[in-house]
């Protein structure tokens, strides 16, 4: 379950990106990617840190997502804007 909850919290905050420029990755399917990984990769590691098994799922484990879309985001973000300055 707590991989669902990740998952779901990615593409909720994911719908956010429709406000910032368009300098990610691959667009906005890009965007979606790094939110949904960035949220899965990084609740996984604070869930196997924390010592939580996966069918553990509280509001602390929505939360642990954030941080982790967050990144992803920012990793595409940077990826796209590298991209865009070779490009030129």
């Amino acid at each position: 379950m707590a991989l669902l909850v990740w998952f779901m919290m990615g593409i909720a905050l994911w719908h956010f990106t429709v406000f910032l420029p368009e300098r990610f990755w691959q667009g906005i399917v890009g965007a979606f990617i790094g939110a949904t990984l960035g949220a899965v990769i990084f609740g996984g590691i604070i869930e196997i840190i924390s010592g939580k098994g996966l069918g553990d799922t509280d509001v602390s484990t929505a939360l642990t997502a954030i941080p982790g879309v967050a990144i992803g985001l920012a990793i595409v973000w940077v990826v796209g804007v590298r991209q865009e300055r070779v490009a030129e």
